[in-house]
């Protein structure tokens, strides 16, 4: 089924109900350094453009722009993660205390370097990446603090977003923790996995993966509705959530629940400038709206026109409620015309 039809004066008053929603965010924190710049000349030294920075930005990455996103859509982002005794954590706390986000069960840790990711861009091009960080497990001792930060930050949560970059964090002791403890006090518990522990993720609300994680952790090729089908009922049979939602890029979401019942979502992106981040944007609003009592299909519709605005942005921005507006009017008048 496809239907992307929301009802304006319906959209504005589930985004009023955001406002306040306590989402607690556990996941891999990242600091997204950008530097701009100018390509006049080869470097003697090797054949590699040389690049004349004028323009230097940090924006918040991996889980921490999952809490930009929430700030942005007025919820209230409780934080759990792991960062360096080094200036990028400082860099990062620092964005993350402007936005007002609940810093308070960051842990510090000088083993360990907090994750940077610089962005070098040419004549509106990307002409590299380099990322520094670390991608082994977290300590046994940091194991338990995060646990014990788990156990405080769900006492008042709405909801909670287990935000997977592979940095670490997320082992399969603290996965299985939050995710019973979430359970008991009946929270929705929304997962965006990458590819270790892909399937320690038992019995979570909502799953998402993206069309290649679950190609490559199911180590299937899918080429059709029927692969994409049986795909899901391996997730279901394995993983158990109550509901699987699969980002396709350009052709939108699809959505299977425990009957294998199949919701499509269509893309709503007008102009596609930069993907990067629209994962987060949309784990970030569907959460937000099932937080709300919104059901499956109306939350992946939100969460489907909030990824769509962020895509037309160069870079990583969040969502705003305005941009979700604009793009549902956007939609539903070209299907009334």
């Amino acid at each position: 089924m496809q239907d992307s039809f929301i009802d304006i004066n319906d959209l504005n008053q589930t985004l009023s109900d955001f406002n306040g929603k306590r989402i607690v965010v556990i996941g891999d924190l990242m600091l997204d350094h950008y530097l701009w710049g100018n390509v006049n000349r080869i470097s003697p030294e090797a054949p590699v453009p040389i690049v004349d920075i004028n323009k230097e930005e940090f924006r918040l990455g991996g889980a921490a722009n999952v809490v930009n996103n929430i700030v942005s859509l007025k919820g209230i982002p409780i934080v759990i993660g792991v960062i360096g005794r080094d200036s990028d954590g400082e860099q990062l706390l620092n964005l993350l205390n402007n936005c007002n986000a609940k810093t308070d069960y960051i842990i510090k840790d000088s083993k360990r370097k907090t994750t940077i990711k610089t962005r070098v861009f040419a004549a509106g091009q990307q002409i590299v990446r380099y990322d520094m960080e670390n991608t082994q497990d977290i300590s046994k001792e940091l194991e338990d603090k995060v646990l014990h930060k788990i156990e405080l930050a769900l006492a008042n949560a709405d909801a909670v977003i287990l935000e997977d970059y592979n940095k670490g964090l997320l082992t399969e002791k603290v996965i299985k923790y939050i995710i019973k403890k979430a359970n008991q006090l009946d929270i929705p518990i929304t997962v965006d996995p990458k590819f270790k522990n892909f399937f320690a993720y038992k019995n979570c609300t909502v799953f998402k993966p993206n069309f290649i994680e679950l190609q490559k952790n199911l180590s299937v090729e899918i080429q059709s509705d029927d692969d994409l089908l049986s795909a899901a009922q391996e997730v279901f049979r394995r993983i158990k959530p109550e509901y699987l939602v699969i980002t396709l890029g350009d052709k939108g979401l699809r959505i299977f629940d425990k009957e294998q019942q199949i919701i499509q979502i269509p893309t709503f992106a007008k102009e596609v400038y930069d993907v990067s981040g629209a994962g987060d944007t949309v784990i970030s609003v569907l959460t937000l709206c099932l937080s709300s009592s919104c059901d499956i299909k109306k939350s992946a519709i939100i969460a489907n026109h909030a990824a769509g605005a962020v895509c037309g942005k160069k870079g990583i921005y969040p969502a705003t409620k305005e941009d979700i507006v604009l793009s549902a009017k956007y939609i539903q008048l070209l299907e009334d015309n």
